[in-house]
């Protein structure tokens, strides 16, 4: 038996040698994948914030209702909301996009 598995062990040949490879690229490109993600996503939610709070906070100032209206923790949670939704929407279009785009690199490749 152990003459078998040394035998099987031996006769690994180049495309038991690619797929192994292409273990060890499947990490590091959802790694890369996710930090494309992140980074766009940061940078969508720094937009939204001030987009949102400029008009946020010059409504406040200047509209009668919205001073009577809306206190400060209500201010912070319309920019902030706004904010978190443009992180996860980006992210998420951001990390299926990539996917796709691998999706038909490697249907190519074949």
């Amino acid at each position: 038996m152990a003459k078998n598995v040394a035998a099987q062990s031996t006769l690994i040949n180049e495309s038991d040698s690619a797929a192994l490879s292409s273990l060890d690229q499947k990490p590091a490109m959802a790694k890369r994948c996710s930090h494309e993600a992140v980074m766009a996503g940061a940078k969508a939610a720094a937009v939204a914030t001030v987009v949102t709070a400029i008009p946020t906070m010059a409504s406040v100032r200047m509209l009668p209702w919205a001073r009577a209206n809306i206190n400060p923790t209500g201010q912070a949670l319309i920019i902030s909301s706004v904010a978190g939704a443009a992180y996860f929407v980006v992210a998420d279009k951001t990390v299926l996009a990539t996917a796709r785009k691998n999706s038909f690199n490697k249907q190519s490749k074949v």
